[in-house]
Formats: C-alpha cells, sequence, structure tokens
C-alpha cells in the first residue's frame, strides 16, 4: 500500500481480512488528506462562521446580540484540536500490528519493487494511494506577489483586510464565505460560466445570489491576465464580458483546485500508464499493469471520500483475489455536497448528464421558500429536484440546495440504493413540520406525469 489515507487504509484493511500480509509505506504526516488538511478542518472552521452569520441575523428573531469578536487564531486553535484527535485515532489504526508500516516516500524500481527508504520492497500487488495535491496554475505575477493555497488558508491566524479568491469549486466558496463572514471583504474570480461548473446552474444560482446578499464580489466568465503588488496591495488584472477589469485586496488565495500526486513515484519504471497526471484505471481499479492499482484522488476521478473508501475496499478485494471475477465501482449513486449556505448536495445523475447522455426522464423542484418548516428557520433559499425515469418512476437523480442538503440527501441515496420510485418516496412516512418533507412534493408532481399503472 503506498499511502495512509482514506483510500489507502480501506484497501489495507480490506485485503489483510481478506488473509493479505500488508505493508504500508507513507512518508507522514499521517492521516491522510481528509483529515488533515480536507474536509475535516473546513467543516471545523464552518462552524465558526456559519454560527457569526447567524448571531448577526438575530434580529430577525427577536434578539438582541452584543457586539461580535471575531478570534481567528482561537478558531484556527479549535480546529488543531478536533484534528489531532481525529488523525490519533488513524494514526493507531495504521500502526496496529496487523500491518507493516513503513514512514518513508516510495518511488517504483520495477513493475515489482519499490524503494520506501532505505528498504527495498517486493509484492504480488501494490495499490498506489497517494492523494492529491494543490495545483498550481501559471498566471504571470502570481508568485512574485505571492499567494495563499487551500492548505495555508488552514493555518492563517491573522484577519487579512481583504482576500481575492481565485477558483468557484467546493473548496473555493467553502473558504471564500469562511472568511467573509468573519469580516473580510472578499472577491471571487471564476473562470467558467457560473460557480461550481460542474453542476446544474439551477442549483448554483441560490448559492450565488446568497454570496452576493452576504457581502461578497462574484465575476464569472473571466479570464485572468496577471497579478501585480505595490505597497502591499496585490492587484489581478482581469476581463470580464470582454472589458477590462481589476480588482485590489491584501491577499490571493489561490483555489483553482488539486491534482493527483504521482510526483517521485517513478511510474515509468513500473510501467503504468497515466496521463495528465492522473493514472489511469478500470472499474476494477486496475492500471495498465494487472497486479498495480490506484484509488482515490490518484486516478484522477472523484475527489471524495466515501467514493476513494468505496474504491479502496474493491481495490484491497481485487488485489486478494486475482482469479476471482473482479469487483467493480459503480457511480450510479455518485454523491456530492458542498458546504456552503445554502448548502448544495446531489446524488446520481444530473439534468446535463440525462441530456448528454440522451436518457429520458422526468424532472420536478420545489422551492424552500414556500415550505413551512424553513420558513419557520428563516431558511428560504433554494430547492429540492428529483429526477425519475418516466415510465417506471425510479429515482434517477435528486439535488437540494438549501438548508442542511448535506443531511437531506441521505434519504434520496437510501430511496435509490434499492433502485426505489417516487411512488416509494410519497409513501414513506413524514414528520410535520420537517425540512424532510420537501421531498415529498417533488415526488407528488412527478407522479401526475407518470402514465397510470
Amino acid at each position: 500500500m503506498i499511502g495512509g489515507g482514506s483510500a489507502g487504509y480501506a484497501a489495507a484493511r480490506t485485503a489483510q481480512a481478506e488473509g493479505a500480509d500488508v505493508g504500508i509505506v507513507d512518508q507522514g504526516p499521517l492521516g491522510g488528506l481528509c483529515i488533515l488538511r480536507g474536509c475535516m478542518p473546513t467543516k471545523a472552521i464552518l462552524r465558526s462562521s456559519d454560527l457569526a452569520a447567524l448571531i448577526r441575523r438575530a434580529p430577525e428573531f427577536g434578539l438582541h446580540s452584543t457586539n461580535l469578536q471575531v478570534n481567528l487564531a482561537a478558531i484556527i486553535e479549535r480546529k488543531n484540536r478536533l484534528i489531532k484527535e481525529f488523525a490519533k485515532d488513524r494514526i493507531q489504526a495504521l500502526q496496529h500490528p496487523r500491518f507493516a508500516l513503513y514512514q518513508e516516500h516510495a518511488h517504483f524500481v520495477s513493475p515489482t519493487t519499490i524503494q520506501a527508504g532505505p528498504h527495498r520492497l517486493s509484492a504480488k500487488a501494490y495499490i498506489i494511494a497517494t492523494g492529491s495535491v494543490v495545483s498550481y496554475i501559471p498566471i504571470p505575477g502570481l508568485e512574485e506577489a505571492g499567494y495563499l493555497t487551500s492548505d495555508e488558508a488552514l493555518e492563517l491566524e491573522t484577519l487579512p483586510e481583504s482576500m481575492i479568491v481565485l477558483g468557484g469549486g467546493p473548496v473555493a466558496l467553502e473558504l471564500a464565505q469562511f472568511f467573509s463572514r468573519i469580516g473580510v471583504v472578499v472577491t471571487l474570480i471564476q473562470r467558467s460560466a457560473h460557480i461550481l461548473s460542474g453542476s446544474d446552474e439551477d442549483l448554483v444560482r441560490p448559492v450565488e445570489a446568497h454570496l452576493q446578499a452576504e457581502g461578497m464580489k462574484i465575476y464569472t466568465n473571466t479570464q485572468i491576465q496577471y497579478v501585480d503588488r505595490s505597497k502591499g496591495q496585490k492587484t489581478l488584472h482581469f476581463l470580464h464580458q470582454g472589458q477590462k477589469k481589476e480588482v485590489t485586496a491584501t491577499s490571493i488565495l489561490q483555489a483553482l483546485g488539486r491534482r493527483p500526486n504521482i510526483d517521485g513515484l517513478n511510474l515509468e519504471a513500473a510501467q503504468v500508464a497515466h496521463q495528465t497526471n492522473a493514472i489511469l484505471v478500470n472499474k476494477d481499479m486496475r492500471t495498465s499493469q494487472p497486479h498495480i492499482f490506484a484509488i482515490g484522488d490518484v486516478n484522477g476521478g472523484y475527489e471524495i471520500v466515501h467514493i476513494a473508501i468505496e474504491e479502496g475496499e474493491i481495490a484491497g478485494w481485487n488485489a486478494v483475489h486475482p482469479n476471482l471475477p473482479p469487483k467493480h465501482f459503480s457511480d450510479r449513486l455518485k454523491t456530492q455536497v458542498v458546504f456552503t449556505d445554502p448548502q448544495v448536495a446531489s446524488v446520481g445523475l444530473s439534468e446535463r448528464e440525462c441530456l448528454d447522455r440522451q436518457l429520458p426522464y422526468l424532472v420536478a423542484s420545489y422551492p424552500f421558500n414556500d415550505h413551512g418548516k424553513s420558513l419557520c428557520l428563516g431558511e428560504t433559499y433554494g430547492h429540492v429536484k428529483v429526477l425519475c425515469h418516466p415510465q417506471s418512476g425510479e429515482i434517477l437523480g435528486g439535488h437540494i440546495v438549501g438548508p442542511e442538503a448535506s443531511e437531506l440527501i441521505h434519504e434520496l441515496i437510501a430511496i435509490m440504493y434499492f433502485r426505489g420510485t417516487v411512488h416509494d418516496l410519497l409513501r414513506i412516512p413524514h414528520y410535520h413540520p420537517t425540512l424532510a418533507e420537501i421531498l415529498t412534493y417533488p415526488a407528488e408532481e412527478l407522479i401526475g406525469k407518470l402514465p397510470r399503472m
């Protein structure tokens, strides 16, 4: 096992449970991207900024709040304390005697041998799970002006006065809203036509509207030209709708994504095919070498932890049983969540995917601003959307932008896991008043569109 993060550990415990002797090579720090620099630290700090935003809304609910004071160092200290505990559990699991752990950098010297520090190791199968690293996009003047990566932004203890955020993906949006809500003047620059460029446009418009209502400036469909610096200020020059624009701030956050971490693996020696920095794999997670697997971010697929874990379990099983029919990964239930406010959550097919694949579908949606519980909560941005097969009513996809979308989506995941229909969704009892009962409204509309049995 090369890498001991979420994917690597899942593969290691699966292979060991299937009877293999498992070695894990991880140069550290142990814990993996999700725990140390990804999902967990961002969710820890977002809790603080979400509370700050809610406190500012106190008068809406008949309450009076005193002046809010933000202590970024204390926010980061809380995050670090939590991450230390999360990492401790993973470290203990990796150091368990059932594994041979090598805290070294690994690289291939042949298709069947790796070098791990002073150790030369051979195995019947290898699983590469080295994760991803921050992408470095060449922008003239950016290096000279200086910038923050998402990793570095998670360690800031002093508030910048203002910030330019480059990017419109999940990491960029979550960090942009975090800094905006704790008092930083934020401008977000996105190259695509809208933020979250892989999502249906109707899902991202409520997020854009809310971010702008909170004071963030957003420019989409831009062309970045260059960056310069003067008297401690950094100015980004770009084109927007054919016009030259510039924006100045004290800091720049480069959040234009991550890339698979294959640096130094010497994949050529292993004769493993790769392109655009990603290792090519089949649905059984095998590379061009049938005894070498690649899982998680390093294969350029979905940068999502639960999918990385599933890929790890598949690879771990297949590696131990090369002579049995292999297990395969299916993205039918692919799920993604963006922890902005409002949150965005999706499972299964989007409308865009259905159109691109020429798949027939029916769709219905319902807004949170016409739903009782969300009105009581004062959370009225967004809507829910359900896609189903036009004959059987089987749910093909579900999409939520709004309050607690990250939790609500799991009802749709469960129904889709069992290939349930909109009839099933409507039959399931939903307590009133709850946010979850909003899902019954598009189900009811879709049933009215289906042919009568």
